[in-house]
């Protein structure tokens, strides 16, 4: 799909919610409407041209890449603000949505436009997103396929005596190699009882023989993101740190079974919490069992024990079961999947 498509159905989606226009300041939610990375701004009417608004230093290169929009240049020294808020003001709008603004520019802009109805319509946005199209399906799978080239890597030169931070050097490189943009967040190595910690970071500790070391990483390709994470010990296990892995990955299994287009998502939560808390480490497991992957590593929908999200066909979301002993040590085992009609299909490799 065409990010003119897109914004035709952002356009019918306006009409629906009997909104003028629409303020897009979130910049993956510029990029999504126009594959330019680098907008300030972009206002889209119901009906009528788009603008994309941009500071100097990127007019050139969007001049050259939107298609869709027309490109209006913010000079050095200009107000943003004053610019934007007076193409508003041309158009006689009676109602503008925006996806995400500051509290200081919502204030600003409902002081300068009194007689217009201002409405949040990030939502809008997000329904048009969290499924996913062909083209954008393509470019998470070769995310997916950069991120587990980068697992692959980590898990063959893993041993003890290396750091941590050495161990996420070679996999980003390896990614990097291969042809990923960057990765889609900090690189997770983490260690011994820092394992448990489910969003630690890679730090300055040595790896050491019997230790459990989690790896999340993540592959970015022409903006779009993957998620993976595997839990290995270094060296032979002990009955625990076994019996820990085992919960996990059978949690991951129930989980996927439960997946397909129109479950809720906290029903897929359940599946895999359920496992988790009849091994005996129910109070261990400390997040939710998945997200949104795409522009945003992190997005909707949220499959977690309170959401209220229902997973559809062309979504893609992580399943990442864990269980997390202060003290001892973690365990997560993270995958990217494709929901389709009948279950889903996992994007990330089997290692």
């Amino acid at each position: 799909m065409t990010s003119s498509e897109r914004v035709k159905r952002l356009k019918e989606s306006l009409v629906k919610r009997n909104s003028d226009a629409i303020l897009i300041a979130d910049e993956k939610n510029i990029y999504y409407f126009t594959e330019f990375l680098g907008g300030f701004r972009l206002l889209v009417p119901s009906d009528g041209e788009n603008t994309l608004f941009v500071h100097s230093v990127n007019y050139e290169a969007a001049k050259n890449t939107v298609k869709n929009a027309l490109v209006e240049l913010i000079k050095v020294g200009e107000r943003a603000d004053v610019k934007i808020l007076s193409e508003i003001k041309g158009h006689g709008f009676k109602s503008l949505g925006f996806d995400r603004l500051s509290a200081a520019e919502y204030l600003r802009m409902k002081d300068a436009l009194k007689e217009v109805k201002m409405n949040p319509l990030d939502d809008v946005i997000w329904s048009l997103r969290k499924v996913k199209d062909d083209d954008e399906l393509t470019l998470i799978k070769r995310a997916a396929e950069l991120t587990s080239l980068g697992m692959k890597r980590g898990l063959e030169i893993i041993r003890p005596g290396l750091g941590e931070w050495e161990i996420a050097a070679e996999i980003e490189y390896e990614m990097r190699r291969m042809g990923s943009s960057g990765t889609a967040f900090d690189t997770i190595v983490c260690s011994g009882s820092d394992s448990a910690y489910p969003h630690g970071g890679s730090g300055e500790r040595v790896i050491r023989g019997g230790e459990f070391v989690v790896i999340d990483i993540g592959a970015k390709h022409r903006g779009y993101c993957a998620d993976m994470t595997r839990t290995i010990v270094v060296g032979e296990p002990s009955w625990r740190q076994k019996h820990m892995q085992e919960t996990v990955k059978e949690a991951q299994k129930a989980a996927v079974k439960n997946v397909k287009h129109n479950v809720k998502a906290r029903e897929v939560d359940g599946a895999a919490r359920k496992v988790i808390a009849e091994r005996g480490y129910g109070e261990y497991f400390v997040h939710s069992l998945g997200h949104g992957v795409g522009l945003d590593v992190h997005e909707p929908p949220t499959v977690g024990p309170t959401s209220e999200d229902v997973l559809l066909a062309g979504n893609v979301i992580t399943i990442e079961p864990g269980i997390y002993i202060p003290g001892f040590g973690g365990v997560r085992v993270e995958d990217t999947f494709l929901i389709t009609e009948d279950g889903a299909t996992k994007l990330t490799a089997d290692l």
